[in-house]
């Protein structure tokens, strides 16, 4: 015999952990870093340059804190690196305003909190690297932060 009340209480316990399972999946996925790269190249600057460097970023983002971290290595620069900076927002050809200086002697690995508004702007993939070289002031290489593939 089918009743109305038992019915109810089964949907309504289905309900209720189903929110609960969605909530902790959400809190996972929130709390797991982000993986982004970018791979820079003198093709990249804006305008290009013929410059055989190359260079390789890895970097996470932790959403909650707001913290990005990276590694950078650079390989055939024309000398040394004179100055170094996270740009945006800007798509790939656009140039764009610097969001956070960084320190030429000290390029290889680091850490920056960013603002909501900064971490927006990774995650849409609206920030580039730039390196900078006495012969090359205007950029010698850059690259695209893009979001790893999971």
């Amino acid at each position: 015999m089918f009743q109305p009340h038992s019915f109810s209480r089964l949907v309504y316990a289905v309900m209720v952990f189903s929110l609960l399972a969605f909530g902790v999946l959400a809190m996972a996925q929130a709390s797991s870093p982000t993986n982004l790269l970018a791979r820079l190249s003198g093709a990249s600057v804006v305008p290009p340059n013929n410059s055989e460097a190359t260079g390789n970023l890895q970097a996470t983002l932790d959403k909650q804190t707001r913290v990005l971290s990276w590694t950078l290595s650079t390989i055939g620069l024309s000398g040394p690196v004179v100055g170094a900076s996270f740009n945006g927002p800007a798509m790939p050809g656009d140039n764009a305003a610097v969001e956070v200086p960084l320190q030429a002697q000290n390029l290889e690995r680091g850490a920056i909190t960013l603002t909501p508004e900064q971490v927006d702007a990774v995650l849409a993939e609206r920030w580039y690297i730039s390196v900078v070289t006495a012969a090359r002031p205007g950029g010698e290489i850059r690259g695209q932060l893009i979001v790893a593939a999971r």
